[in-house]
């Protein structure tokens, strides 16, 4: 596996795996790596011939009094786990190399952003937009993947590559769990041994609204009330609890159709989000994973 700081090195690189006829997988990360970066790595290198994953703490999708300077970081580890799973190259650049001194460009997109994560972290979503086109322009992959976990901004991101018209297909891969249910994230390592063996909280309650929808609950409402009286139950000072339409990010007054069921929320100071989608048609109810057929505007 190669190791790249610059983007003058990683474009040469990519130059060459593109001339000799390899399509190339993304795997964009912040480091902090665990079994669900882990899944991505194996899907691109199930569906491309050449793998290339970053590593960036993005400094700019993190709010005041956010985790920036705590997030986890571990160059030396994270590479050892990219190697040892199908990394080809790993792109490992410093601020400086990614942004110039005078920013004055951003990306932002109405509406997707307004609810769910956005609207109590605001400029989050902006920060990932910028640095995700950012790292589209620089490693130029026909597919790059992403978590369910996150799946707001995996919605967010797909929409940016349709309207920009990133040749990108954006591919998303199953929440990889604990035994416990509780979805891998980074965060996790923040959690006190009690609020750990709390956190899977969410996940219950998640699973609880799912399986009443499958008993035939369409009340949104309904489903919510499960979700925040489990969440509440298990320590958990819940930030919000939305159903929305899968694609659109848009609240839903009854359940039908493939919907998205997403939760975040405090264990102290740590906030985890979660989510399942299923979709709902007549008395069926079945989870499923977030698709994105039309990934361009125009085709490839």
């Amino acid at each position: 596996m190669k190791k790249v700081k610059s983007v003058s090195e990683i474009r040469r690189l990519i130059t060459e795996s593109k001339k000799a006829g390899k399509t190339i997988g993304f795997v964009p990360t912040m480091g902090g790596l665990h079994a669900g970066h882990i899944s991505l790595l194996k899907r691109a290198r199930e569906l491309s011939e050449f793998v290339v994953a970053s590593i960036f703490v993005n400094p700019v999708q993190f709010g005041p009094g956010e985790d920036f300077s705590e997030y986890p970081r571990d160059e030396d580890g994270d590479c050892r786990i990219l190697e040892e799973n199908g990394c080809d190259l790993v792109f490992l650049p410093d601020a400086s190399e990614i942004f110039s001194d005078s920013r004055k460009i951003g990306i932002s997109i109405d509406r997707l952003t307004d609810h769910l994560c956005g609207s109590s972290r605001p400029g989050h979503f902006e920060g990932v937009l910028l640095i995700v086109a950012k790292l589209f322009n620089i490693v130029a992959p026909e597919m790059a993947f992403f978590g369910q976990k996150d799946a707001q901004q995996a919605v967010i991101i797909q929409r940016m590559a349709a309207e920009l018209d990133f040749p990108v297909k954006i591919v998303i891969c199953p929440t990889v769990r604990e035994e416990d249910g509780l979805a891998m994230s980074s965060r996790n390592l923040y959690l006190s041994r009690q609020d750990r063996i709390s956190a899977a909280g969410m996940i219950t309650g998640l699973r609880e609204a799912f399986a009443a929808a499958g008993k035939g609950e369409r009340d949104p409402s309904v489903l919510k009330a499960l979700i925040e009286e489990r969440m509440k139950a298990s320590g958990f000072e819940p930030d919000y609890i939305e159903i929305v339409r899968a694609g659109s990010l848009d609240p839903v007054d009854r359940i039908e159709g493939t919907v998205l069921m997403a939760a975040a929320g405090y264990l102290s100071s740590t906030r985890l989000i979660d989510n399942i989608a299923f979709r709902a048609a007549g008395k069926r109810v079945e989870e499923v994973l977030l698709e994105f057929p039309d990934w361009s505007r125009h085709g490839k």
